[in-house]
């Protein structure tokens, strides 16, 4: 079984080689292609977006079970031969650069997204998408395992850190399938996973001024060893703000809703 297959215009034998500069790994093995499919589960009629088809390895399987899909791809020749095909509404473009408000206007409901990202720019993709969090059901995104890890650490955990705070405030993420380098190819040098990613509701923690939370969570993170007295405490002080919260701790033992409820405090005293 070959899940790009060559009458759908995208085969595996077909002569198109990844692109280093666009970070190009095709997946290629059936059985984790089942695994990632199922986990999604698409359904006709659903908006479905998917980021950097490629070859079309979920492509594929996707399509035939939603009847259509919205493809978002920056290979020239790749988007040609996507074209070629009449279920699939091609977006050649960097997918920094693309509207996700204006796709989910067209579909007339919350998108879902879906992707192999290309691992050297995943981490930019994922803050892209959080500001029309509120116009997405879900994503299912393959990652490098380690950003994964990340993404759905737990306070206290050696692997929570900037990147979980930032989306995990807008998240609900757990990761659904592990994906080894030799279901690539060409096979990369780290382990790969899928996360699910379910935006929690926009009301939920009120208006956020999410660039201070940025800037508080870079600084308690900046020196991660240290008790945040250290670090956050004295950007606290220095811009007055007064607060019971907790410096004792490391960055790391701090759940996210404490680093919301300081980052309104803080907004609010400014």
């Amino acid at each position: 079984m070959r899940p790009d297959r060559p009458d759908r215009g995208a085969g595996a034998g077909d002569s198109h080689r990844a692109r280093k500069r666009f970070g190009q790994h095709f997946l290629a093995d059936p059985g984790v292609i089942d695994e990632i499919v199922r986990g999604i589960d698409p359904r006709p009629g659903q908006p479905l977006v998917e980021i950097g088809p490629g070859l079309g390895a979920l492509t594929n399987p996707v399509v035939d079970r939603s009847g259509q899909l919205t493809v978002i791809e920056l290979d020239r020749d790749l988007a040609a031969r996507l074209r070629k095909r009449p279920e699939l509404n091609v977006v050649q473009s960097d997918v920094l650069k693309v509207d996700f408000a204006a796709l989910a206007d067209q579909a007339g409901s919350a998108l879902r997204v879906i992707g192999n990202l290309p691992y050297n720019i995943s981490t930019p993709i994922l803050f892209h998408l959080l500001p029309f969090a509120s116009r997405v059901q879900d994503q299912h995104f393959m990652l490098q395992k380690e950003v994964v890890d990340r993404m759905v650490a737990e306070p206290g955990n050696k692997d929570f850190g900037r990147l979980s705070v930032m989306l995990q405030w807008r998240y609900d993420m757990e990761s659904i399938v592990d994906v080894p380098p030799e279901a690539f190819d060409p096979p990369p040098k780290v382990d790969s996973a899928v996360v699910r990613m379910t935006p929690r509701r926009a009301d939920a923690h009120g208006d956020l001024d999410v660039a201070l939370l940025g800037e508080i969570v870079t600084v308690a993170f900046s020196q991660r060893r240290k008790i945040l007295r250290n670090t956050l405490g004295r950007w606290l002080d220095e811009r007055g703000v007064q607060t019971d919260f907790d410096l004792k701790r490391r960055a790391e033992e701090v759940p996210v809703d404490d680093y919301l409820a300081l980052t309104r405090l803080a907004a609010a005293q400014r």
